[in-house]
């Protein structure tokens, strides 16, 4: 299956280190060859990469990895195909608008009879995924239930909690989702999180030979947490999430979530 990537921090920070551990699972590595993409947040506005050729091999990668772009709030994807033909409409993340903000979402996993349980007739998908449908699914949900006045931030991640859990119930489903200052992360069978905080010390990527010492790149107020489907260090303490857990993370703090 895919895996997702997803940072959130309390100052603007750059995912160059940990994307870099990640585009080598995009068909060196590992066997997500099939597309790429990453989402980076700045204020409301969000830039977003994304190329069908594996991570690994894509010059628009390599750029990512050597481009310090600092956000508050980023989402990755590798992708390995279950679900609709390998080309650009279906790479993830996928962006939509709604109450005013970009909506950033990527999925893991695969979903049985997704037209017909997840049924979509305001926010209509471009590609041919079951991921990008479901995301249609769960705005029309949110309109359906909140209309144009945008809830509680807790009212309304917890009521995606409960969409996310009927999506789940279709096959695999983790999800990551964020508007940009809060993001979500459901577990469906594999995802993990680590939060770094002071003291900070240093990291090493599994996937390729590359160091950080966080303590020279950091002030003693930072706060990142950083969401992966699989560990993306060998020295560090990674949270495994349990099957139908949520967390919702803000400025890198996790502010919400429940476990089944």
């Amino acid at each position: 299956m895919c895996e997702l990537l997803a940072m959130s921090a309390n100052v603007p920070t750059d995912i160059c280190f940990s994307f870099s551990g990640l585009m080598q699972r995009g068909g060196n590595t590992g066997p997500h060859s099939d597309g790429w993409g990453v989402t980076f947040y700045e204020g409301k506005g969000c830039r977003s990469f994304k190329d069908p050729m594996p991570s690994a091999q894509s010059p628009i990668a390599e750029l990512v990895t050597k481009y310090p772009m600092k956000s508050e709030a980023v989402v990755c994807h590798i992708r390995q195909a279950n679900s609709g033909a390998v080309c650009l409409e279906n790479t993830h993340p996928f962006i939509r608008q709604m109450w005013g903000k970009n909506w950033t979402y990527a999925h893991n996993g695969q979903l049985k009879d997704f037209k017909n349980e997840l049924p979509v007739k305001l926010h209509l998908p471009i590609g041919t995924t079951d991921s990008e449908h479901a995301f249609c699914w769960i705005l029309d949900q949110l309109h359906i239930e909140f209309g144009a006045q945008e809830p509680d931030k807790i009212v309304l991640f917890s009521f995606i909690a409960k969409l996310s859990r009927k999506i789940d119930a279709l096959g695999v489903a983790n999800i990551i989702i964020t508007d940009g200052e809060s993001l979500f992360a459901y577990c469906s069978n594999n995802l993990h999180y680590l939060t770094r905080r002071a003291p900070f010390g240093q990291a090493s990527l599994i996937d390729a030979e590359m160091a950080v010492d966080f303590q020279k790149e950091t002030t003693p107020n930072d706060v990142v947490t950083v969401i992966a489907t699989k560990p993306l260090t060998d020295d560090e303490t990674w949270n495994k999430m349990a099957p139908q857990q949520w967390q919702l993370f803000c400025l890198g703090e996790s502010i919400a979530g429940e476990s089944k």
